[in-house]
C-alpha cells in the first residue's frame, strides 16, 4: 500500500508569464501531473472502463497557497501523499518545494465518478485502488 509520492520537474518557459515566472494555475497542473505518476506508480490510470464502464477521478474541492514563486528552468519537487480516503473520494495534498524548501501546497479532493447516460455519477472507487492507497500516517 503507499500514501505517498514524489517526483522531481522543471519548470518550463511555457508555464511563466513573460517574466519567468510560474503562473498561478499551473500549479494545479503541475498537482495533477504527480497525482497521474502516483497513480501509474501503482500500476494504474486515473481513467478507466472498457468503454461501457467508463471511470474517472473528478474535481470536488481545489486549493493552493503560495509563500514564493517558481521561475523558469527551477527544478521542483513534488510531493504528493494522501491526507484521507473515503469509499468514494481521496484528498490528496501536494507540497511544491524546491532546494528543500516549500514553496507552495496545495489541495485537491477527488470523487470516482462513472460515466452515465446522461452525465456522471460518484461510485465506489475500484477495489484494487481502494487495498493499494492508504492515508498517510503523518499529517503535518
Amino acid at each position: 500500500m503507499a500514501s505517498e509520492y514524489r517526483m522531481r520537474r522543471m519548470v518550463e518557459f511555457a508555464d511563466t508569464d513573460m517574466a519567468g515566472i510560474m503562473y498561478f494555475a499551473n500549479y494545479f497542473k503541475y498537482m495533477e501531473s504527480v497525482e497521474h505518476a502516483f497513480f501509474r506508480s501503482l500500476g494504474f490510470s486515473v481513467h478507466g472502463g472498457d468503454g461501457s464502464e467508463t471511470w474517472g477521478w473528478a474535481r470536488k474541492n481545489a486549493s493552493m497557497s503560495y509563500e514564493r514563486p517558481l521561475r523558469y528552468e527551477d527544478e521542483v519537487e513534488l510531493h504528493i501523499r494522501v491526507v484521507e480516503k473515503r469509499s468514494k473520494a481521496i484528498r490528496y495534498e501536494t507540497r511544491f518545494l524546491l532546494d528543500g524548501e516549500e514553496v507552495a501546497r496545495g489541495s485537491i479532493t477527488a470523487v470516482c465518478v462513472e460515466k452515465t447516460a446522461d452525465g456522471m455519477r460518484a461510485v465506489a472507487m475500484p477495489a484494487a485502488v481502494d487495498a493499494a492507497v492508504q492515508v498517510h500516517a503523518d499529517q503535518t
